[in-house]
């Protein structure tokens, strides 16, 4: 039932996000993003999922599926707000049971690095709010948590019928 009241709590927030405006609002959101200082570490994490992609911390990072057309981001502005970018600053590492060569940066239109992993840009979600919370998992069917091979997990059972992203 929590999750319900927190997915629909940020309904509206995401009604009008992922607009598709290039310019960047500096992202925002639910958690703090781990990453601020020194390396970008992706690790995995063991969930009701199975094995997820999260930070250094054990926050859960998403692939949002219209980035995988490109490999670039296209999460900006209102979207971005919802979706903070996981920054790439310092060296990448990839935590055991990743593949290093899998582990990536790729610019955004600000000028900063986010992180990859399998060419697909990874994010947080606002509405997530402590490690291991994974309620932007399956978000109007284009928001996924990542396994440690870089592809989507598609998990029906925590799709949501949100209108916004």
């Amino acid at each position: 039932m929590r999750r319900i009241l927190t997915l629909v709590a940020v309904g509206a927030l995401l009604f009008a996000a992922c607009g598709g405006d290039e310019d960047e609002t500096p992202a925002g959101g639910g958690q703090e993003q781990s990453q601020d200082e020194g390396p970008a570490t992706v690790e995995v994490e063991s969930s009701d999922l199975g094995d997820i992609l999260v930070d250094a911390d054990g926050n859960t990072v998403y692939m949002f599926m219209p980035d995988q057309e490109e490999g670039e981001p296209t999460c900006y502005d209102d979207c971005a707000e919802a979706w903070p970018a996981l920054e790439a600053t310092g060296d990448l590492t990839a935590g055991e049971g990743l593949d290093q060569s899998l582990l990536a940066s790729v610019e955004r239109t600000d000028g900063s690095t986010q992180v990859s992993y399998n060419d697909l840009p990874l994010y947080y979600f606002s509405g997530d709010e402590t490690a291991g919370d994974t309620n932007g998992q399956g978000l109007n069917d284009v928001w996924w948590v990542m396994s440690a091979d870089g592809e989507p997990v598609e998990d029906e059972q925590s799709t949501s019928s949100n209108d916004g992203y």
